[in-house]
């Protein structure tokens, strides 16, 4: 049987020439590697579930670990008493308390601000873990804390507004 296709030596050296660019392209299927998010909570609350369930679903491994004192943990970490909320993560050397936006979360491991880490106090309706059926999302801000504190964020739902 005879080979009738010929390859120039124009075609191989243009193949070669764009290999470098293709092996640098993201491969489809390949995860980008978040950090583990451990997340510390009291045992018998469903929110905490409902957020660990988001920060999965935006693709973090998640290790959760019950605690029946909340308080002293987040004294530990260094979380202001008035950003305090109902479960503490710790994620790529920053705390996380709350309810943050997994988006957030993101975004402070990208940037990498000096601070301690991202609080959503208290428990806003519609934020994550707080996105109940029928229940109207309310506007709420998520905190940058450490030396200072200021806004990082508003947010309504999971979505930066």
């Amino acid at each position: 049987m005879r080979n009738d296709h010929n390859i120039s030596r124009r075609t191989i050296l243009a193949a070669v020439g764009v290999l470098p660019l293709l092996m640098s392209m993201p491969g489809r299927g390949h995860a980008e590697a978040l950090p583990l998010v451990s997340v510390s909570k009291d045992p018998s609350c469903g929110c905490c579930d409902g957020w660990v369930a988001h920060i999965e679903a935006a693709g973090f491994p998640v290790r959760v670990v019950e605690s029946a004192d909340m308080d002293s943990l987040k004294q530990r970490l260094g979380v202001p008493a008035d950003l305090a909320s109902c479960h503490t993560a710790e994620v790529g050397g920053y705390v996380v308390e709350g309810h943050v936006p997994a988006e957030a979360i993101r975004r402070l491991l990208s940037e990498r601000p000096e601070a301690t880490g991202l609080a959503v106090p208290g428990m806003p309706a519609g934020s994550p873990g707080m996105d109940f059926p029928g229940v109207d999302p309310e506007p709420y801000e998520a905190f940058l804390f450490g030396q200072t504190t200021r806004s990082f964020g508003r947010f309504l739902g999971s979505r930066e507004i």
